[in-house]
């Protein structure tokens, strides 16, 4: 049985989804391949659908569009926007990326898109085992001044000038970056 936030969820995230667009054919055809799973798996909002679930992040830029805040994601040892699993309780996607930018970032004033900027799919160690991430991601615009609290999810959570990024960032989260930019 699935928890009716989690069917909440499904619909929202085929809504969202549906109604997105986007400049890149990729991203519209990685897309298509995210309605096509949400088709297939009614549980797919939940971390118990092993075979993937999807997930909901955000890049947290200050209003002024020139300093991004990263965490530094202790399983994968390297610098990425915030975000994780929906959970009961979530309202919607959107309400899920905000929701973790909150818990992870420790700022309350954000302000969320209305629509994602881009969605990645990728493999991750979850619950044990090896399982698909399809992450819906957000842009989060806090005030120039917020200040930051790490979480005991970070081993690390900095700002970075736009233009002085951490060396090796994913090019995931730099393209985040540019459709945030655009």
């Amino acid at each position: 049985m699935i928890h009716p936030d989690f069917a909440r969820l499904h619909a929202d995230a085929e809504t969202v989804l549906a109604a997105w667009d986007h400049p890149d054919a990729e991203q519209l055809a990685l897309r298509d391949e995210y309605l096509a799973y949400l088709a297939e798996h009614p549980d797919a909002m939940a971390r118990e659908c092993r075979a993937g679930h999807i997930t909901a992040s955000a890049l947290v830029l200050d209003e002024d569009r020139t300093r991004v805040l990263l965490t530094l994601h202790p399983k994968v040892g390297r610098w990425l926007q915030l975000g994780g699993h929906c959970e009961i309780g979530d309202a919607s996607l959107r309400a899920a990326a905000i929701r973790e930018t909150q818990e992870e970032g420790g700022i309350l004033d954000v302000t969320m898109s209305a629509m994602p900027i881009q969605i990645d799919r990728h493999p991750v160690s979850c619950a044990g085992g090896m399982s698909v991430h399809y992450d819906v991601e957000y842009l989060a615009l806090v005030p120039r001044d917020a200040q930051e609290v790490i979480s005991d999810e970070s081993d690390d959570l900095r700002w970075f000038d736009l233009d002085a990024l951490p060396e090796g960032l994913d090019p995931k989260v730099q393209s985040m970056i540019v459709a945030a930019l655009r």
